[in-house]
């Protein structure tokens, strides 16, 4: 035993002897100096100082300890072992080669997507949700929680309840699909007969935080949960993995306190081990399921492409699909690639775009990343929203416990990387599941444009300037809702509908973006583009018009709209809109000062709504506009 662990160890036994600590207590710090952790523990003050606060310490770490596969010394072998690969600069893709690998690129609208839409729709019943959602939204300038921030501000829906309800959207097509079968119909959407099963009910976990469980377990209390049965919606917290100090894997504790670990996320990767603990694939296995969805925790259209992706899941038999968007060569978005090594192992995952290029210099194109005849990189761009199949998934889980290969990325102090600049951690992306696969996995992608599938909210107003300047996507609060308003527009268009194109003629947070007509069109209105072509007609929109419209019952066969309209049907209300011509002064979209609430500075402007026709069918029956 070395003069540390020895001088540690003494300490122990001292609290010991004075019953400051337990047997047990005695027993998790001596596991934690063997561990190389004596350090910890050396300067304490005599038995009798601080004695609470000492046992709160172990009692730290025994939840670092329950909270990660293998406990603490296996996060500190981990860590020991990436920190001197990072510190000799071993190059995690040698031996390597990237290919493009097998996957599919669907067009919105197309005959092809309505194809797959169809078959993924027939899906959404055995599907189960996952939403990562453990961040608050500090780095946009927000002091809350992410998805409780609102989408749009025509509405102030937020997103988990635009997440919650286009789940209950998709859950009653289901039941209305299975009821019509059991009835002897056809089983299309929306037909009658009997009530489907409660296996019908279409499952949602979300990922947790400390800093994010309470906050979120609220929002959804004081929403009675947006409509979605209590036992529908299952949160999983996430625990935060100890800090790093040295090379040597030594744990860090807070600046201000000797008694707390320094604790940081371990990255969304967690996601898997956590669905694994919790018993909730068993449980989804048991009802039926057979897919489970991931999505991230601000990008609103995801579940526009869902279906769609769903079908190509189902058709190529994936065990694994990352939905993707078109990307750019060498731009600055992860690529879905397949690797293969030189001892014939393969695996399809996300490679960062900065290892991507000089990959591929240094095996296939000494070019590298270069765009294709399609005026984008054969590579697709990675946006985090995954498909599993359950039955694989769960399987594999059963083997890894749910554990996902790590990384760490320590900023130096200097050349000789003996020192960081602050303590790090071991993280984990949930992308990166498939490194855990074998070659033979089924594993592939879908992309979609990204006006149809992916607008997310990460940057703050100043981060999103600068991007802005330098003409890339802002990301901001203000692009998610103009995004989100013009994929709807584009909806209507591609329906038939008279939409003007999106002009940019108005300056938020000094932006100058795209903005057209704002329309909403809320998810029970259609969770396909089938669908929705039906319920649009002769719709014709004024340039600075605004339009709403809520409930699966509404048929906008002839309207035209020169100002502001709100439609809102109950469960029941049949709308047949027919003839209806809207002139008024409608809303405004106005810049803010200095000063402005959290939310309206994080936008850039106010919603000003000076004149609307509002019509709300809160009744079942059958109506007619005008």
């Amino acid at each position: 035993m070395d003069d540390a662990r020895a001088s540690a160890t003494a300490v122990v036994d001292a609290h010991v002897a004075r019953g400051a600590l337990t047997t047990d207590d005695a027993r998790t710090l001596r596991e934690t100096i063997a561990l190389g952790q004596a350090h910890l523990i050396a300067d304490w003050p005599a038995p009798g100082v601080d004695d609470e606060r000492k046992r709160a310490f172990v009692e730290e770490v025994r939840r670092a300890d329950r909270g990660y596969p293998g406990g603490v010394a296996k996060y500190v072998s981990n860590a020991r072992e990436l920190l001197r690969a990072s510190k000799e600069g071993k190059n995690p893709f040698e031996g390597w080669t990237p290919s493009v690998p097998t996957g599919k690129t669907v067009e919105y609208g197309s005959a092809a997507h309505e194809i797959l839409e169809k078959i993924g729709m027939r899906e959404t019943a055995e599907t189960c949700f996952v939403l990562v959602a453990g961040g608050l939204g500090e780095r946009l300038g927000y002091s809350g929680i992410k998805v409780a921030l609102p989408v749009e501000r025509a509405t102030n829906a937020c997103y988990l309840e635009l997440y919650v309800k286009n789940i209950l959207a998709m859950e009653k097509r289901a039941e209305g699909a299975e009821g019509a079968t059991n009835a002897g119909g056809c089983g299309c959407f929306g037909g009658g007969g009997a009530k489907a099963k409660s296996s019908t009910k279409i499952p949602l976990a979300i990922m947790t935080s400390e800093d994010t469980h309470a906050l979120t377990l609220d929002l959804l209390e004081r929403n009675d949960y947006f409509g979605a049965s209590r036992d529908q919606i299952t949160l999983m917290k996430q625990e935060k993995v100890p800090c790093l100090m040295d090379n040597d894997a030594r744990l860090a504790v807070k600046d201000d306190d000797p008694y707390k670990l320094a604790l940081k996320p371990h990255g969304h990767g967690d996601v898997h081990s956590l669905l694994h603990t919790s018993g909730l694939l068993s449980k989804w296995m048991s009802q039926g399921k057979k897919w489970v969805v991931f999505f991230q925790d601000t990008n609103s259209l995801v579940f526009r492409v869902i279906p769609g992706a769903l079908g190509v899941s189902k058709t190529m038999n994936l065990e694994f699909n990352s939905l993707c968007v078109p990307r750019k060569a060498k731009e600055a978005v992860g690529a879905i690639s397949l690797l293969t090594h030189e001892d014939g192992r393969k695996m399809t995952i996300n490679v960062e775009y900065n290892q991507l290029d000089p990959l591929l210099r240094a095996t296939t194109n000494p070019e590298g990343d270069v765009n294709d005849a399609t005026g984008f990189s054969p590579f697709p761009g990675n946006i985090n929203q995954l498909i599993v199949s359950l039955p694989e998934y769960a399987k594999q889980l059963k083997k890894t416990g749910g554990a996902i290969e790590e990384f760490v990325n320590p900023k130096y102090k200097d050349e000789t990387k003996t020192a960081f600049k602050s303590p790090t951690r071991l993280e984990c992306m949930m992308q990166d599941y498939p490194k855990s696969l074998g070659s033979k996995a089924k594993v592939g992608f879908t992309v979609f444009a990204n006006w149809i599938g992916y607008s997310p909210v990460k940057n703050s107003p100043a981060d999103g300037l600068a991007k802005f300047k330098s003409n890339g996507p802002t990301h901001t609060a203000t692009s998610g809702e103009f995004e989100f308003y013009e994929s709807c527009a584009n909806l209507l268009r591609l329906a038939g509908a008279d939409v003007p194109a999106a002009a940019v003629d108005a300056e938020f947070n000094g932006m100058k973006l795209p903005m057209g007509p704002r329309v909403v069109l809320g998810p029970d209105v259609a969770t396909s583009f089938d669908e929705l072509k039906s319920k649009v007609g002769a719709v014709k929109l004024g340039a600075k018009s605004a339009l709403v419209v809520e409930g699966s019952g509404v048929n906008l066969k002839n309207v035209e709209v020169d100002g502001a309209l709100v439609i809102k049907a109950c469960e029941g209300a049949e709308v047949i809109v027919d003839g209806l011509k809207v002139t008024n002064k409608g809303w405004q979209w106005k810049p803010t000062g200095k000063g402005a609430p959290e939310v309206d500075a994080l936008a850039g402007f106010v919603v000003k709504k000076n004149e609307t026709a509002e019509y709300v069918f809160d009744k079942p029956g059958k109506y007619t506009l005008p």
